[in-house]
């Protein structure tokens, strides 16, 4: 046996039977399938690096997908089949020994992408670019990547990280994503116990392994090398979730221009019975403390007119840095067809990229909850002024899930 094919078995000599083949858990898929929206009431679902299909399972059998798994290891595709028959779900888990990177399936196949820990073996960027023409209109691809969780990691860690993978941080990814014609749905820091998950079974197969097996002995210091740097340096790196929906392509979206004020004045005027969100506009590009270049948002029809505006600026929580989302205009010969939620999806994703966390918007609570908001409420956010409760919303952007608590604030040309 040559030393790569013993190399090989030894790998997976040690990964066989491991609930996990990456740091995850149940509560993160759970999490990260939320976080897709709506789904069909039978959707589609592949599965990429899908191991020994822990999510697959789960997402058979909790949303009732129809689910196509893909590896290119089959013992683990074996082990995945023999699973679902077991728990009656063999007609919902399909299994294919394929590459993830050479795919056989037609474009619009899927309403959900799903790669846990698995989209390192083409890249990020690779996969991202690569797997969009597969989901459906209105479809989801969820990914899981580790990446840095500190700006400047230690010399050891990097040295670690640039021999197996090169990390970026979240803003890298983001971007990343963005630039790749995505929106950030949400976004899941991982936590620290998803690693025990993996590396507990992991440590305790290398620890009963036989080093003396053909290749073990290399593969056993390659996996403590692992665990040892996840020991001395985990608070440098981490996995983080995705959910990610391709942009509508009907809608270019992007920042305002000097040009577009006057036609963003007129949007806004066209939108509302008054002119006061108009007025409000300006007033706001007046306040320095409140106007965040690039935030004021532009959605362009297919003649290049605006068709829609969406704005961010500043505001506090109790002296914390917020942003608030106010207003949001649709020129009246284009709404209802998807411009709103572009130029909202394209702002949010410009907050996110310049390090936003909270934002908030008084608005219709059966809107905007498609973008994430939930009441400010939980969070203990209320505003200075009476509105009903289920029309304050906030939105963490950042995924962490803790905002500040307290009144809101907001510059002083909201008149409130």
């Amino acid at each position: 046996m040559s030393d790569n094919n013993a190399l090989y078995h030894a790998f997976f000599a040690l990964h066989h039977g491991l609930p996990r083949q990456g740091p995850g858990s149940d509560t993160t898929t759970r999490r990260l399938l939320a976080l897709a929206g709506p789904l069909p009431e039978r959707p589609r679902v592949l599965d990429l690096g899908c191991g020994p299909g822990r999510s697959a399972l789960l997402l058979a059998a909790e949303a009732g997908a129809e689910v196509t798994a893909v590896d290119l290891h089959q013992p683990f595709l074996d082990e995945l089949r023999q699973a679902a028959a077991a728990r009656g779900l063999g007609d919902r888990v399909h299994t294919l020994n394929a590459d993830m990177g050479e795919l056989p399936f037609p474009d619009g196949s899927f309403d959900l992408l799903w790669a846990e820990s698995s989209a390192y073996s083409i890249g990020f960027d690779t996969a991202l670019r690569s797997w969009r023409r597969l989901l459906a209109p209105g479809g989801t691809l969820v990914l899981t990547e580790c990446e840095w969780t500190v700006h400047e990691p230690s010399q050891e860690a990097r040295a670690f990280w640039e021999v197996h993978y090169p990390l970026r941080t979240t803003g890298g990814n983001t971007a990343a994503a963005v630039e790749c014609g995505y929106h950030v749905l949400g976004v899941v820091p991982q936590p620290e116990s998803d690693w025990g998950e993996y590396y507990g079974p992991l440590s305790a197969r290398a620890d009963a392994a036989d080093p003396d097996a053909p290749g073990m002995a290399e593969t056993l210091a390659s996996t403590r090398a692992e665990l040892a740097m996840r020991r001395d340096h985990g608070g440098e790196y981490g996995y983080t979730g995705y959910a990610l929906r391709p942009a509508d392509t009907r809608w270019r979206t992007r920042p305002e221009t000097a040009a577009d004020i006057p036609v963003v004045r007129d949007v806004e005027a066209a939108a509302f019975e008054t002119r006061a969100e108009a007025e409000l506009v300006d007033a706001l590009r007046a306040d320095t403390g409140a106007w965040l270049p690039g935030l004021s948002y532009v959605a362009e029809a297919p003649d290049g007119s605006v068709a829609a505006h969406a704005l961010i600026t500043r505001c506090h929580v109790d002296g914390v840095p917020a942003a608030a989302l106010a207003p949001v205009a649709v020129e009246p010969a284009y709404q209802r067809r998807g411009a709103g939620e572009a130029v909202v999806r394209a702002v949010l994703d410009a907050a996110l990229l310049r390090g936003e966390r909270l934002v908030l918007v008084l608005g219709h609570p059966e809107y905007y909850p498609r973008f994430g908001f939930v009441r400010a409420s939980e969070y203990g956010i209320k505003p200075s002024f009476e509105v009903p409760d289920e029309a304050m919303m906030a939105l963490v952007l950042d995924g962490s899930g803790a905002a500040p608590g307290g009144t809101i604030h907001y510059p002083a040309a909201f008149g409130v």
